[in-house]
């Protein structure tokens, strides 16, 4: 099984399912622990966010101590079309759990799900919001019929927050479809787009059978994975709740993290590293925090171009 995304849906899945004993758990994540996680993630501790650990790092340690029988694989990258196709083909996953932040991964997921027939579950949630849908190639409508195109506006974990309840309500909808899956149970899945609000106390759910479409790009007669292509790919990102870009570099680039800290201190920058990703301090409340495999996120901003800047000012 994977898990796309080890924030507070992601850390709240990979519990309940360590705890159930599954086999094996993949989890990829991009970001690292910072205290503003700890209300709702409930892996984590003060000591990752303290250390800045990857996620995918500190999940991997606190879910080995809970079952040891599990295998846990932990992946500190972004969950783009190269790196789920890959996961994909060399993994041949049960079941895909979607726990992202924002609805362009959500999209490379499902056109991976359908390109290898793999199920998966949608899962958001924001203040006291959430929705959940269990997808299935060959059986059910995929989630580019539900939505045709991405959405613009309305409420994020930005604007909105995040509160515990709605997180533990998403995270028990999608692990109980997710062990129905791993027992074959097909009949007992739901087949319907939950949603509901903790807050005003009001439930829905809605079946999917209906939106089915032959001409979707996903799932259709002649699918064409449009989410797949090379210009969907996102090299920049503002991360969802955070004052901070992604920069991911168009070429694959490995950093050294001793060097490249050392670099930095030469430059007489204030400089702090662990073995994953090297954390720089830039002034003006900005910080450049870079991982192992080139991608770079940068603090005290949601301004693409300012980020892109800073990033090719420090890394070429």
């Amino acid at each position: 099984m994977v898990i796309v995304g080890a924030g507070a849906l992601g850390a709240g899945n990979a519990e309940a399912l360590v705890r159930a004993g599954i086999g094996k758990l993949t989890i990829i994540d991009r970001d690292y622990v910072e205290w503003s996680n700890l209300q709702r993630q409930q892996l984590y501790s003060e000591a990752d966010a303290i250390a800045r650990l990857p996620k995918a790092i500190a999940a991997k340690r606190r879910l080995e101590q809970i079952n040891s029988e599990v295998e846990i694989e932990a992946i500190v990258g972004d969950a783009g079309p190269e790196e789920l196709e890959a996961i994909a083909a060399e993994q041949r996953p049960d079941v895909w759990i979607d726990a992202t932040d924002n609805f362009d991964t959500r999209l490379v997921l499902n056109d991976v799900a359908y390109k290898y027939r793999i199920p998966w579950i949608y899962g958001a949630c924001v203040g006291s919001y959430g929705l959940s849908c269990a997808f299935i190639p060959g059986r059910t409508p995929c989630l580019y019929c539900l939505l045709e195109t991405v959405p613009q506006g309305g409420l994020t974990c930005d604007t909105a927050g995040i509160i515990g309840p709605a997180v533990q309500m998403v995270v028990s909808y999608q692990v109980a479809e997710a062990l129905k899956m791993l027992v074959e149970d097909w009949a007992a899945l739901r087949g319907k787009l939950v949603s509901f609000d903790l807050w005003t106390n009001e439930y829905a759910a809605v079946r999917i059978d209906a939106v089915k479409k032959e001409d979707c790009p996903t799932c259709g007669r002649h699918p064409s994975y449009p989410f797949l292509s090379y210009d969907q790919r996102t090299k920049a990102a503002v991360l969802c709740g955070r004052d901070s870009v992604q920069i991911r570099p168009p070429v694959q680039r490995e950093y050294e993290i001793d060097e490249l800290a050392e670099m930095f201190r030469r430059q007489g920058l204030q400089t702090e590293a662990n073995p994953y990703l090297v954390a720089v301090s830039l002034g003006g409340g900005k910080r450049l925090v870079v991982f192992a495999d080139g991608r770079a996120l940068v603090h005290g901003t949601k301004d693409v171009h300012e980020a892109k800047t800073i990033y090719y000012r420090y890394l070429g």
